[in-house]
């Protein structure tokens, strides 16, 4: 008998161990910092992309990233925060980072790429998160293939034709000299006011993008760079699209002095013209609103993406 129970109690011993290391496994995984790059093939293009908290099943979360940026440009609590309850997916663009193939210089395009991805990894419906250039994207896609989009958080991001966005280079290439002359990285000028707080807020982001010590993703190129920078210039010239067809709710999130794609009017008027749509603006922010602010816009992108 006092055999049996102490093999009992080591198999409960043994049980709970392994749990243990499984749950520090489980954490490990979902970890933006080390969670493994993978890829996958679509229509001849290898797609670098990163994926967390697979096991909370539900619609998948696709994330649409901004101007210049790879896998590494996501804010680690943003997409951690995500993960916590749902299956987040971010992936680099066709010839940005480490996926293949010449990067495409239309927001159309882009589209097309991230609907070729979400069809390859065969997801039938997902939810989308397009921060500035991603936002555009994300609107294209729904656009084109609404059965495919059940939800959308767009942040910092505006209409096709809106106020200022096909001058985005000229922005973009001044915050960058600015930041050569300062020593300073450019997203300190482009994404976050220049006051106390956006200061900040600032340093604190970059410092995340920095968790990742790894294996960490390629940068973009100068010429996909510029290909982007055209699809910008063409998207912000071109005629207005009729928004009122997308049904699907939607969350519309930025600072309330963004540089890149002005708030006003852009911001909202994007809400205005979507007929389901929830409207947050960020006090003492700017472009990267939402990650200056990600607590909170953790917690309320979760709410909106309940079933």
């Amino acid at each position: 008998m006092r055999h049996l129970l102490k093999t009992a109690m080591l198999g409960a011993a043994l049980v709970a161990t392994l749990t243990t290391v499984s749950a520090r496994a489980a954490d490990l995984a979902d970890s933006w910092s080390t969670v493994p790059t993978q890829t996958i093939t679509a229509n001849g293009v290898d797609y670098a992309y990163r994926e967390l908290g697979k096991s909370n099943g539900g619609t998948p979360v696709v994330l649409l990233v901004h101007l210049a940026a790879v896998l590494d440009n996501w804010d680690p609590r943003v997409v951690e925060g995500l993960a916590a309850k749902h299956h987040v997916v971010t992936f680099d663009n066709r010839g940005i980072g480490a996926s293949s193939g010449a990067p495409a210089n239309s927001v159309e395009q882009m589209a097309d790429d991230a609907t070729a991805f979400v069809q390859a990894m065969g997801f039938k419906q997902v939810d989308l998160l397009g921060f500035s250039l991603g936002g555009m994207v994300a609107q294209e896609m729904v656009l084109k293939q609404p059965q495919l989009v059940r939800k959308m958080i767009l942040a910092g991001t505006g209409p096709a034709g809106g106020e200022g966005i096909s001058t985005v280079g000229w922005v973009t290439f001044y915050d960058m000299f600015r930041g050569l002359l300062t020593g300073q990285d450019a997203k300190q000028f482009l994404f976050f006011t220049r006051t106390p707080n956006g200061i900040a807020a600032g340093k604190a982001f970059l410092e995340r993008l920095k968790e990742r010590t790894e294996h960490r993703d390629k940068e973009i190129t100068v010429s996909a760079f510029l290909a982007q920078l055209r699809a910008l210039r063409d998207w912000g010239t071109k005629p207005p699209a009729d928004l009122s067809v997308i049904t699907q709710p939607v969350l519309v999130v930025n600072g309330d002095d963004d540089r890149m794609v002005p708030t006003k009017p852009n911001t909202y008027d994007l809400a205005r013209r979507l007929p389901n749509s929830q409207l947050i603006i960020y006090p003492d922010a700017g472009h990267g609103g939402a990650f200056q602010f990600h607590e909170d816009f953790v917690l309320k992108s979760l709410a909106f993406l309940q079933p």
